[in-house]
This record gives structure tokens, sequence and C-alpha cells, in this order.
């Protein structure tokens, strides 16, 4: 009779798996539509201010191995704003200004660059979203960007930028993000952080 009761119950919830997992998926999805409105378009401006580190290129990659060079990766001021016209759509404006010359070491000699500032805009998605405890929630973003780089001598270079990051929005207003760069032309790797208000 112990046993019985068991295997009645395991039989059950087998009969009721189909209502179970319908009710899981519509509560699941009100869950969802429910931070959805919570996501007022009201909060359309963001501006941020953040730091940058850019490590070594393919091309300086395939150098280091032939003439056993090192390259120092170079730290740069983010700033960054943007305006969202739509829920899941921003268009971002940067400028990373570099706190550091570019440096190199070369057979045991260090070797300083100037480092280029750069400029940039485009499109940011927001490809998911989903809420946390204490009135908080985390949203996943990736973007298509066009960058310009202002190099020596006023010569201007332009490389398309991907990008994608991770912020966390508290009370709809303080935000905190991580994000990851690849400038396509340059083939230059990043990582970028900082902190921001929407309002």
């Amino acid at each position: 009779m112990l046993l019985l009761k068991p295997i009645k119950l395991l039989t059950m919830l087998k009969k009721q798996k189909k209502r179970f997992l319908f009710c899981f998926f519509m509560f699941s999805f009100s869950f969802f539509v429910k931070g959805q409105d919570n996501d007022s378009i009201a909060h359309n401006f963001e501006l941020s201010f953040g730091q940058s580190t850019l490590f070594i290129s393919q091309g300086s990659l395939t150098k280091i191995k032939t003439d056993y060079n090192i390259i120092i990766p170079t730290n740069s001021m983010l700033f960054f704003a943007a305006f969202r016209p739509f829920k899941t759509i921003k268009l971002p404006v940067f400028f990373n200004l570099p706190t550091e010359s570019k440096q190199y070491i070369e057979n045991g000699v260090l070797i300083s660059e100037k480092a280029s500032p750069t400029f940039g805009t485009g499109a940011e998605f927001k490809l998911f979203s989903f809420s946390i405890p204490y009135d908080s929630k985390v949203e996943i973003d990736a973007s298509t960007l066009a960058s310009v780089i202002f190099k020596k001598n006023n010569q201007i270079a332009f490389a398309p930028l991907l990008t994608s990051r991770i912020r966390i929005i508290k009370s709809q207003s303080f935000i905190m993000y991580l994000g990851t760069s690849y400038s396509v032309g340059v083939n230059t790797w990043g990582i970028f952080y900082g902190t921001g208000y929407i309002f």
C-alpha cells in the first residue's frame, strides 16, 4: 500500500504533464509581458562614463610570433551617450580618449607611440531582458557601429565596430554595464565597462 501511492502519484503527474507545461508557459509569458510593460519609453536617454581597454590585434600577434615583440594593452576613457527612439533600438554615440600611449616591448626596450582617439555612432539593439530582485533588470545588447580613428598628421581612418554589452538597470535610472568590442578593419578586440544614468 505504501508503494502504491507513489506509483499512483507518478501516473497522475504523467497524465497532467501537458497541462502543467501549458500553465508554466502561460505564467512565464505573463511574467515576460509584465517586465516589458515596466520598460517605459519615457526613459529614452542614456549618458555614461567608463573605461575601455584594447588588446592585441591579429596582425600584431603575427608580428609578435616572428619578431618576439610584446604589445601592452592600451587603456582609454569612454564617453557614451544613447538616444532610444524605440524600446528595442538605441542610437549610440561614443568617444574613446586614450589615457596612455601605445607601448611596445621590443628586445627588452620599451617603445611608446601616440594612441589615437576614436569617435563613433551606429545602432544598438536589445536582444532580450529579464527582471532580477530589488527593482532591477538585466539587458543584453548588440550593436553595429562606424568608428572614426584620428591618426597622426590629422589623418582619419574609418573602421566598422561590433559590440555587445550586458547592462544592469536599477530603478529604471542607474545602470552598470560590461561589454566587448571588435574592430573589423583594425582587427582589434577590447573590453569596456562603466556606469551612467537613464533619463
